[in-house]
């Protein structure tokens, strides 16, 4: 009785600590014509509404997160142009106290072990990192590329048979949005099974694979110990605080989709390549002979994008990416049916740039470069329940195998 009344009192305590969202709604609103989602980009130019979700698709919906005093407003805007609309959410901070609960509650795994049965702390990642570096040796290995602005050391996994040459290199990041929990778990699951499993030995042996699991661990810890929905970096600003990492790349940076507002949540920096989170990840990317495909993991959305997204014309390659992308979506959706859009992210969501998929392309020539939108929490939160979080990562690792046997077959040096 003694150890549960203390575990209840730690648990509160810990609540006591985040940054309420009390009496913040989340709105699904579906665009029924293109007339729609312009509107919905006028209310998203305002910066006063937090999308969890864009689309420009007609009757795919969008999730809005509004704040208690703004609700009249953003309901008021949205019926004068009879939209379609529904509450997701009714209360934010009933939906992410459930979340920490469960976290909370959560069996603990041994140190240097992982699960995808609850979403992991940037330590219980880096111990996880470390011991399958110790294990296999002949395959892995570990390097502390820099370190985060909170001085947390930036670490990538090189996966390979030792012999490089003449094999394709596959560059696998996530989390350099602080709020998507499941893009940091889709990597590590990647790395368990290229790995851990022995059926995947081919994948190791045939190509080169760098994964990075978390590129923004400052801001993905301030996401679990404090304001559940940041998505910045940690940066110290004038009026605000954090960049958005996947606006700091200097490939047309500040172009459209983008703000110099040091409070906008999709706020360029002061400079390109301001943090360091996201220069050393381009510095990593540059010391490479070459890459054949990079992947961007985000939430959420279920989109595989590619470049560009500073404007609507495609790349040179546009038939390449759109075949590759959509060999991946089939493999998806072929194993619990989960359904992805494919195309380019200028088209199918908004304009945003100073992106790493565009940076990948435009700078680091990588031919088949990607962003890929995972599942969502919907009316269960941002982020998916964790006892949703192993279908998540089965299933897309069977897009990134898809992605690699396109590769081979195409791209092979």
């Amino acid at each position: 009785m003694k150890t549960a009344i203390l575990l209840a009192f730690l648990f509160s305590a810990a609540l006591a600590e985040y940054t309420s969202y009390e009496g913040y709604t989340v709105y699904s609103v579906t665009p029924k014509s293109p007339s729609d989602s312009s509107i919905l980009q006028e209310i998203y130019d305002t910066g006063k509404f937090d999308f969890w979700s864009k689309s420009k698709a007609v009757n795919h919906p969008v999730y809005i997160m509004v704040s208690p005093d703004l609700k009249e407003t953003f309901v008021s805007t949205v019926e004068k142009y009879n939209m379609a609309y529904e509450v997701a959410i009714e209360n934010v901070e009933e939906v992410n106290a459930a979340e920490r609960e469960r976290q909370a509650r959560a069996p603990r795994v041994a140190t240097g072990r992982i699960d995808f049965q609850q979403y992991h702390s940037y330590d219980a990642m880096l111990a996880y990192i470390e011991q399958v570096c110790a294990d296999y040796p002949d395959i892995v290995t570990c390097e502390t590329y820099g370190y985060s602005y909170e001085g947390r050391p930036l670490v990538l996994q090189r996966i390979n048979s030792g012999s490089t040459a003449g094999k394709p290199t596959i560059f696998i990041e996530g989390g350099i949005h602080a709020r998507e929990w499941i893009a940091p778990a889709t990597v590590l699951y990647m790395i368990q099974q290229l790995v851990e499993n022995p059926d995947n030995r081919a994948l190791v042996e045939n190509a080169n694979w760098i994964l990075i699991a978390v590129t923004n661990p400052d801001g993905y810890e301030y996401s679990r110990t404090t304001t559940r929905m940041w998505r910045k970096t940690r940066s110290t600003g004038v009026v605000c605080n954090g960049v958005d990492g996947n606006r700091n790349f200097d490939y047309h940076w500040g172009g459209p989709g983008t703000s110099t507002n040091e409070c906008s949540e999709i706020y360029i920096g002061p400079y390109p390549f301001s943090e360091p989170e996201v220069r050393t990840l381009a510095e990593v990317a540059l010391a490479e002979e070459s890459i054949d495909l990079y992947l961007a993991m985000h939430s959420f959305g279920q989109y595989i994008l590619y470049p560009w997204g500073f404007v609507l014309d495609p790349p040179d390659n546009v038939d390449d990416l759109h075949e590759a992308g959509a060999e991946a979506a089939q493999a998806i959706a072929s194993v619990y049916g989960t359904q992805y859009a494919v195309g380019n992210s200028a088209l199918l969501l908004y304009f945003a740039a100073g992106c790493s998929d565009d940076w990948f392309k435009g700078v680091a020539g990588v031919p088949l470069s990607y962003t890929v939108e995972l599942p969502g929490g919907g009316n269960q939160g941002f982020d998916l329940p964790a006892s949703r979080v192993q279908p998540v990562v089965t299933e897309t690792w069977q897009g990134v195998v898809a992605f690699y046997e396109y590769l081979v077959r195409n791209y092979r040096k």
